[in-house]
């Protein structure tokens, strides 16, 4: 399988983005292109639609959360997972994620460790 180098491929691509999109002079220099290499004009289109796109980066904290400590956090959810199991009903229903994080939030749980609110704004439901 014959490939065009990557260089040929940018340097075409630049040149061909000066001409016009539909312009007569474009197809020759593909068609020029593809001979010079030995390849199919429909091969060096499909090269030049296949654009090295760089690998999209993470930021350093990834997985981290921002707004408070992970261990707070955790506790958190803790708390809504347990407010939504004590809720469920004999059909398995419970209260909803974003209804259990307010309650949390407006009002706070009395758990075994003591009472626990959340601080407004920081629990987001997704």
């Amino acid at each position: 399988m014959k490939r065009v180098p990557p260089e040929a491929i940018s340097d075409l691509r630049r040149r061909l983005s000066a001409l016009a999109p539909r312009s007569a002079e474009r197809r020759l220099l593909v068609e020029e292109t593809a001979r010079l290499y030995g390849v199919s004009v429909d091969t060096l289109y499909r090269a030049l639609r296949e654009r090295a796109v760089p690998k999209p980066l993470r930021r350093c904290d990834h997985g981290v959360p921002r707004v408070m400590k992970a261990k707070e956090m955790e506790r958190f959810c803790e708390v809504v997972a347990a407010i939504k199991v004590r809720t469920s009903n004999k059909k398995g229903r419970h209260l909803s994620t974003a209804e259990a994080i307010r309650l949390l939030e407006d009002y706070g749980v009395q758990t075994p460790d003591g009472p626990v609110q959340a601080p407004k704004g920081v629990l987001v439901p997704l």
